[in-house]
């Protein structure tokens, strides 16, 4: 059975089972309904919590984990397109946005080189409105959720060497269409996609004595070999010696991008570099590795992904992420077992982990990082967002710029990460501005101005915050909102306790 057909039939399995359950059972209550849509979402905005009410939870849950028969809103989809550097790939944007290629004898001029790194802003820019537009508007939500953890979880810094140019590619390409997959697949995509080479220096590492090495690139650079094995795949306790990392850098050895002339490597920017790779035999993880050049990297990388101990890392950092910062270990070492037995499909592992008691027991467990309140934020309040300026310099004042973690351990998501009296200062405040309608996100940019320009914010409709949370508001934040002046009532339920977790 292919794996798109298998695919379909455990989905199909699933919805039967859950069938049998929903029909003896009650419907789902608001506590129910508000808990999915913190987890599996960015929080609920009202039509998806009637959307909710109207199928109830399960039936919410088996189309999440199949994104692709959820039609997305014409509003996004035309969005998206408007946004001109996300139809580029790697090399294109490597050729239309970066710095010329030097030519001996010949400096660029500075004011020319200082306009051709503003020009590339551009690209990061939109790369951060894409990302915030669909989390906001995606019907998709639990994909949406996939491609904030999975990209946090494989960090790239955009600010580091060329990773401005990548870091939309990067998403698109490498993070995006593996979210629900097989985990072997995101790995090979992220190991291999420039912008991670860049950011954990593999571009540097060379063969000592190759005929590659020359100048900065004349030895072993082991950061690339051992965050792979220590935050993306085995875990920090994953049972690997230092001998494995330098083995694992000595087998990734070569593996680089194309610095010089486009037209050398015209349809790759990660290419493979023979002359600094390390062609000698080598033992990796008690694995004899042959010497094949690039498929020792992929061999490497195929014996990680199969590894006991990646499949209990992955599955404590789902756990963490969607039931609690200290999740019980029963529940983990299921979803290890699940991901063990599915070869790694990441949906297989995630049905498993919204069918567990510990996943329904967990209400109001998780505090909400900077860029979910953000999100959860507008999205309950229904908000006009056609600038994200004022969202993402939100997140940077919280602490959570995005794309700007510079250490490749990527965003905690938990509680004393961000929990602190000047954080909740800030976010109270953020609720006050986004309340009272006077947080510029209706300001209309770019190419549909005219179209969006009426779209401009106003205050906050109280009644329909009431509508979504009211029935699971603690009786404190109830009472302080009946007791409050109206015009305060909305700020108080998006900043309350309450709304600081999910």
């Amino acid at each position: 059975m292919t794996a798109r057909y298998s695919g379909i039939f455990a989905s199909a399995c699933l919805l039967i089972c859950i069938s049998v359950r929903v029909s003896c059972a009650q419907p789902a209550s608001d506590r129910q309904i508000v808990h999915v849509l913190n987890r599996l979402a960015f929080g609920p905005t009202l039509e998806d919590f009637h959307h909710v009410q109207s199928i109830g939870v399960d039936r919410y849950i088996v189309e999440q984990l199949n994104p692709g028969s959820i039609t997305e809103p014409l509003e996004l989809r035309w969005r998206i397109a408007a946004l001109d550097t996300l139809r580029y790939n790697a090399v294109q944007l490597r050729q239309l946005y970066g710095l010329p290629t030097p030519i001996r004898g010949f400096k660029l001029p500075p004011e020319l080189e200082k306009t051709q790194r503003e020009r590339a802003r551009a690209i990061v820019q939109q790369a951060a409105q894409a990302r915030v537009i669909r989390a906001i508007l995606s019907r998709r939500q639990l994909e949406e959720v996939m491609v904030d953890f999975w990209f946090n979880h494989f960090n790239v810094f955009a600010g580091k060497d060329l990773d401005h140019l990548w870091i939309g590619d990067y998403e698109r390409q490498a993070i995006r269409p593996f979210a629900l997959g097989r985990f072997r697949d995101l790995l090979f995509a992220t190991t291999k996609h420039p912008a991670m080479l860049v950011y954990l220096d593999n571009t540097l590492s060379t063969a000592p004595g190759s005929s590659g090495a020359r100048g900065n690139r004349s030895g072993l650079n082991e950061n690339f070999a051992r965050e792979v094995m220590e935050l993306h795949t085995l875990g920090a306790d994953g049972g690997y010696t230092q001998e494995d990392v330098i083995t694992l850098a000595r087998i990734l050895t070569g593996w680089s991008i194309n610095r010089s002339d486009p037209r050398e490597f015209p349809d790759n920017a990660a290419v493979f570099e023979g002359a600094r790779h390390d062609f000698a035999p080598k033992v990796f993880l008690g694995h004899a590795v042959r010497s094949r050049g690039k498929a020792e990297g992929e061999e490497a990388l195929e014996i990680l992904a199969k590894n006991p101990a990646t499949a209990h890392h992955i599955a404590f950092e789902l756990a963490q992420y969607f039931i609690a910062d200290e999740p019980p270990a029963p529940v983990v070492e299921q979803l290890a077992a699940r991901f063990i037995a599915t070869d790694g499909n990441i949906r297989e592992v995630l049905s498993v982990l919204f069918a567990s008691p510990e996943f329904w027991e967990s209400y109001g467990q998780k505090y909400k990082t900077p860029y979910h309140f953000v999100i959860s934020a507008v999205r309950a309040a229904g908000a006009p967002v056609d600038n994200t300026r004022p969202l993402l310099d939100t997140m940077s004042q919280l602490g959570m710029p995005l794309f700007g973690c510079l250490t490749p351990d990527g965003y905690k998501n938990t509680e004393d990460a961000w929990l602190s009296p000047d954080a909740t200062a800030r976010r109270i405040n953020f609720a006050a501005a986004l309340a009272a309608g006077k947080l510029p996100t209706g300001a209309a940019l770019g190419p549909y101005a005219d179209l969006l320009s009426s779209r401009a914010a106003r205050p906050v409709d109280t009644g329909r915050l009431e509508e979504i949370f009211g029935a699971t508001m603690m009786n404190s934040t109830r009472l302080a909102v009946a007791e409050a002046p109206p015009a305060l009532r909305t700020t108080l339920i998006l900043g309350s306790p309450d709304f600081m977790r999910r």
